[in-house]
């Protein structure tokens, strides 16, 4: 009999699952997401301002699967995991399992602010992205048409909360959208009335990262026009008028919210197998605590069994894929009755664009930024996409945008559908 491994979540770590264990006649593979196709999450701020097609980083899973002969794929969202029967609900059916991998990511964290939460714009998905980019175009052009001094800034101020690498590559590609866009094609617009706002709680930006790229991002925005707040946390959304914990009132109808994370929620795991952030505890072979048959990879793990990182792993793509081919040779130690192997992160670095041809690049033993540092991201960036396609296109594509300074899909698209006929 085969062993069925249910994945839910078809982000970094359940594509690596799946990939470990393709055609492998032992398993017999389903991946369950609420979405038809995987995308490249550190690139979506690219898709919001009009940068990049969607389709440049997104790829359907079942042309991704076509050629596995043991691997299905369920479109629908997790309801609740019944661990005691060893099936999943969703909201298309219910599966079955032998192992379950949870693989959902986190969503955005809006800590309890209910004003932001519902007014703020979000940028986790490419649904998010693409209602970012017909926002911000629809706000330009109400801008353009619009007299009034007051109402015009209001419209025209943009602020983003949260400092950290989606944070600052955002401010980056908005700032240069002004400068090489804004003032070429919309000139009824008054730019002294525009101010991007980036704003963080913490005492720099890029927090996790080195004082190198810490420094170089806060000098290149600030360069840009960016007017950056730190050590204030944004503490309401009222009236289009973002509140400030120093009491400080910024007036705007565009804000955006990169500012934190938090794990998806489970329903049917135990209170017990969770930890800070909503994160699942899960032990040295990423089973989650208290479970017999269920995992948890990713962002939405909590392992706090390696030594060098005792408040668990940062929530990075390399830490997705690592834990997936780890957990996926531990499958297959399982089965060939040999000793599972514990996960070991090997940390690889992190990097984050500031702006056009200027990056910076955390290495485990140095830093670096610069023109280097940008085409090292460029680099390391068109790797991990799926498809041979993808990777082409959006080479040309980026090839093309940073000689031209003039992206040219900057379409408003709202599909609708005419009820009248």
């Amino acid at each position: 009999m085969k062993k069925h491994i249910v994945i839910v979540g078809g982000g970094f770590a359940g594509i690596n699952l799946v990939k470990s264990l393709v055609n492998d006649n032992r398993f017999r593979i389903t991946l369950v997401d609420k979405n038809n196709y995987h995308f490249f999450p550190p690139l979506i701020y690219q898709v919001a301002t009009s940068f990049i097609e969607a389709s440049n980083i997104s790829y359907p899973f079942r042309k991704l699967f076509s050629n596995y002969k043991n691997v299905n794929f369920h479109m629908g969202s997790l309801v609740q995991v019944h661990p005691e029967s060893n099936f999943i609900e969703t909201d298309t059916g219910d599966i079955h399992y032998d192992y379950l991998a949870l693989a959902m990511g986190t969503e955005t964290n809006f800590f309890g602010m209910e004003n932001v939460k519902r007014c703020a714009i979000p940028m986790k998905s490419i649904d998010e992205a693409l209602y970012l980019k017909n926002y911000m175009l629809l706000t330009l052009e109400e801008a353009a048409r619009n007299k009034e001094t007051k109402e015009a800034q209001k419209l025209q101020n943009i602020v983003i909360a949260g400092g950290g690498p989606t944070g600052v590559e955002l401010a980056g590609m908005i700032a240069e959208m002004g400068k090489y866009i804004a003032e070429k094609e919309y000139p009824e617009i008054k730019l002294r009335f525009s101010n991007l706002y980036l704003i963080d709680a913490l005492p720099s930006l890029l927090s996790p990262m080195s004082k190198v790229a810490q420094q170089a991002a806060y000098e290149q925005l600030k360069k840009l026009g960016v007017k950056i707040i730190l050590n204030v946390a944004v503490k309401d959304y009222v009236d289009n008028k973002v509140i400030l914990a120093d009491g400080k009132v910024i007036e705007t109808e565009t804000l955006i919210w990169t500012s934190g994370v938090i794990g998806r929620e489970v329903p049917g795991i135990p209170e017990e197998s969770v930890g800070k952030g909503r994160r699942l505890l899960v032990d040295a072979y990423n089973k989650v605590q208290g479970m017999k048959n269920i995992y948890a990879l990713g962002d939405i793990a909590l392992q706090l069994t390696e030594e060098e990182y005792p408040k668990g792993h940062p929530q990075l793509a390399q830490v997705a894929i690592q834990q997936a081919k780890n957990f996926g040779e531990n499958l297959k130690r399982i089965e060939d009755g040999k000793v599972l192997n514990p996960f070991k992160y090997n940390n690889k670095g992190s990097m984050a664009i500031i702006s056009k041809f200027n990056a910076v690049v955390d290495l485990p033993k140095f830093s670096f930024k610069g023109f280097l540092a940008w085409l090292t991201w460029l680099f390391i960036h068109i790797i991990p996409l799926v498809g041979f396609r993808n990777k082409v296109r959006l080479a040309l594509d980026w090839l093309r945008l940073f000689i031209t300074n003039n992206p040219s899909i900057r379409l408003i698209l709202q599909p609708k559908r005419d009820t009248s006929k």
